[in-house]
């Protein structure tokens, strides 16, 4: 993981990079505060949790802790920014869909001109010539309408799916939360599990005691949430994982990521 300057954080993979840009200060103070709220007397009461961090930070940690075993609405008070490059619009596309607790800005095809676009070949496609040779007709096709006076707004259309793209991605920690249940999974697609994965080392980096959250929902529930797949390395070994256990079984999930198993084509209905 590199770290610079204009960032909190950054971590890479392939073409890909995650850029935790900002992040809401004292996170774990004010998710205390937030779940004290229920019985404060006084705005003062911020300030007696920034002194029992200090003073007394084993109590804090176990007021932290119970923040993660009750109701989420405190986590919504913690928020991530993320400058995420070098992505297909597959990606993005997907990424989109959680709409709770998320803010987006990307990257503009309708005035930015595409011609030296770049791409990637995930799966399948990775080593397929015809894959490739498509690329470089479109990228020559859409330099001749540009060419040809057509406006990049028009042009745009024939770009491809899989074009990388930049996206600003703005989530509070409960969403957040529910996206690594869902995108941590080898059900997901394999670039998205990889960009998840990234963004959960920059949450980690910062927030240690953010882990209970950044996994994937079967090794926080003990459960599947999706019953009816069945190509898992992890599952077999479901409900019958300890708390104790959980950590070999995230070494085992570690070793499924970025595997694409490609859910809709095994995919099975009972």
């Amino acid at each position: 993981m590199k770290q610079d300057d204009n960032s909190v954080c950054r971590a890479s993979h392939n073409k890909a990079s995650v850029a935790l840009v900002s992040v809401t200060p004292e996170a774990d103070v004010l998710l205390v505060f937030a779940k004290r709220t229920r019985h404060m007397e006084s705005a003062q009461d911020l300030e007696a949790v920034r002194r029992l961090r200090v003073e007394d930070p084993e109590r804090f940690a176990e007021e932290l802790g119970y923040v993660f075993t009750t109701i989420g609405s405190s986590q919504e008070f913690v928020d991530y920014t993320f400058l995420i490059t070098g992505v297909t619009r597959a990606f993005t596309h997907q990424l989109v869909r959680h709409r709770v607790g998320t803010s987006f800005a990307q990257q503009t095809q309708r005035a930015t001109q595409m011609t030296d676009f770049d791409y990637l070949a995930t799966g399948q496609c990775i080593n397929k010539l015809v894959y490739h040779g498509a690329m470089a007709r479109i990228q020559d096709s859409y330099r001749a309408l540009l060419h040809e006076g057509v406006p990049a707004q028009d042009a745009r259309g024939i770009l491809p799916t899989n074009i990388l793209t930049n996206i600003l991605f703005k989530v509070n920690l409960r969403a957040l939360g529910g996206i690594m249940d869902a995108r941590l999974c080898v059900r997901a697609q394999g670039e998205f599990q990889n960009i998840t994965y990234l963004m959960r080392k920059c949450v980690l980096s910062v927030h240690p005691w953010a882990e209970p959250l950044m996994r994937p929902f079967c090794l926080k529930h003990n459960s599947c949430l999706f019953p009816r797949f069945k190509e898992c390395a992890v599952k077999p070994h479901l409900p019958q994982v300890s708390p104790e256990a959980v950590e070999g079984m995230m070494e085992i999930w570690r070793q499924q990521l970025g595997k694409d198993v490609q859910p809709t084509q095994q995919f099975k209905e009972k």
